[in-house]
């Protein structure tokens, strides 16, 4: 650190910083610059601000100081878009962070820990999104927070939305949702576990530095980095990440239950997953925009109520499919919903019937994406319209167009046993045309 540099700007220099922002960067860094402790003269900071920037946010097992500091200035420790607390969980995930949210590109599993407990908390929120991106971090903490996240989905409906990446540690934390939904390129898995050692021995050799370890207890300079690596150490070493894989795989397959088991977890040797390929292997659930997944997941719920509370709230059981964009072999195409019957009587829909709608409306919205028809998706939950009306408009918008006759089945015949609704009315359309 430049601390010559950083003083020509912090001292004897007009500042535009709002007096209570300069001493949280005064008290913090101040010492470090001159060597020692600072007071401070003439600053017009109350006294509430000077206690909170002097002392930092804790990070505690048994405590929630991180969360109560945003109450404390009437904040939210996330951010609430439609009823949906949206929680990020990028760049390297780490143990004892105290802080909230990313930090120098770190993300500390306190930070979304304390935002998971507000969440859950608040009545105000009906829904959590993980907004995650990130390849992966330390395993202190991470399974631990891992069941936090499965136990959450017992309160409010957790999705994760990876963009684009969810892997090692940034895995674990996504298979504890009830739905991960990835981009086509979008990459998950690396169920695995690493280590690194160096061996320094040789440099110091060629500098000319001998180091002597003296030390208690036989097994105190294990993997040490300034001798090789003895085989038997390394043996051992090898079985501790073997065990951390196990514990691994089994808190992904509690999470995914019968999408992927312990054994498939396994079996991925901490392979990487894209698209499709991450569908077919069971690590993700489905292939979408985050964007428009995320408000597709927002209004196929609204206005639904969970048993367990009161008001409008979001079900907690698991989401169905919200889009199957092309090429993807996905999971079964969720049963259409009887637009007459629930248009005689919208009072008989129940959840599971609205949640069923709302995701074939976003299939239909998808598939007319693929073919030039944008409609949006959440507008189109919102004000109700059937899966039917949007597909009799996107026909009409395509033969206006003269576009029927180019039309082919976007997915694989692996991927499922018939066209869906859509692509096989446009087929009759074409045909009927060359004729």
């Amino acid at each position: 650190m430049h601390h010559a540099q950083i003083a020509q700007r912090a001292f004897n220099t007009p500042l535009m910083v709002d007096p209570a922002k300069a001493l949280a960067f005064l008290s913090g860094l101040g010492p470090r610059i001159a060597g020692q402790e600072i007071s401070f003269q003439g600053l017009a900071v109350e006294a509430d601000d000077q206690t909170a920037a002097s002392l930092p946010a804790r990070a505690s097992l048994f405590g929630n100081d991180l969360a109560q500091r945003h109450q404390r200035n009437g904040s939210q420790p996330y951010t609430l878009v439609d009823g949906i607390a949206v929680i990020e969980i990028a760049g390297t995930l780490v143990h004892r962070g105290a802080w909230i949210g990313q930090s120098s590109g770190l993300t500390s599993y306190e930070g979304i820990a304390a935002q998971l407990q507000v969440a859950l908390a608040d009545p105000g929120v009906r829904g959590i999104a993980l907004d995650i991106d990130s390849f992966g971090g330390e395993v202190a903490g991470a399974f631990d927070l891992a069941d936090r996240i499965r136990a959450a989905r017992l309160q409010k409906p957790v999705q994760a939305f990876v963009a684009e990446h969810a892997l090692s540690a940034g895995y674990v934390l996504a298979s504890q949702a009830e739905r991960i939904i990835l981009p086509r390129t979008g990459a998950v898995g690396s169920i695995g576990v690493v280590a690194l050692h160096t061996d320094m021995s040789g440099a110091l050799d060629q500098k000319g530095i001998a180091v002597t370890l003296i030390h208690a207890g036989a097994r105190k300079i294990d993997a040490n980095p300034y001798q090789p690596l003895p085989e038997a150490v390394h043996d051992q070493m090898q079985r501790e990440l073997e065990v951390v894989r196990f514990l691994f795989a089994e808190t992904v397959a509690a999470g995914r239950e019968d999408r992927l088991t312990q054994t498939a977890a396994l079996a991925t040797e901490a392979a990487v997953f894209r698209g499709a390929d991450a569908i077919a292997a069971g690590l993700a659930d489905d292939l979408a925009d985050p964007v428009t997944a995320f408000h597709a997941f927002a209004a196929a719920t609204r206005g639904t109520t969970s048993p367990s509370r009161k008001g409008p709230q979001m079900t907690t059981t698991p989401e169905t499919p919200i889009e199957t964009p092309a090429p993807v072999a996905s999971a079964p195409a969720v049963p259409p919903v009887d637009a007459a019957t629930t248009a005689k009587n919208p009072a008989t829909m129940t959840a599971d019937s609205i949640r069923a709608e709302a995701a074939e409306v976003a299939q239909v919205c998808a598939q007319a994406a693929r073919l030039g028809v944008i409609i949006d998706a959440a507008d189109a939950v919102t004000k109700g319209l059937k899966p039917e009306a949007l597909r009799a408009r996107v026909l009409a918008d395509l033969a206006a167009r003269s576009d029927a006759a180019g039309i082919i089945a976007s997915a694989p015949a692996a991927a499922a046993t018939k066209d869906s609704p859509i692509i096989a009315a446009a087929k009759k359309a074409a045909t009927d045309a060359k004729r």
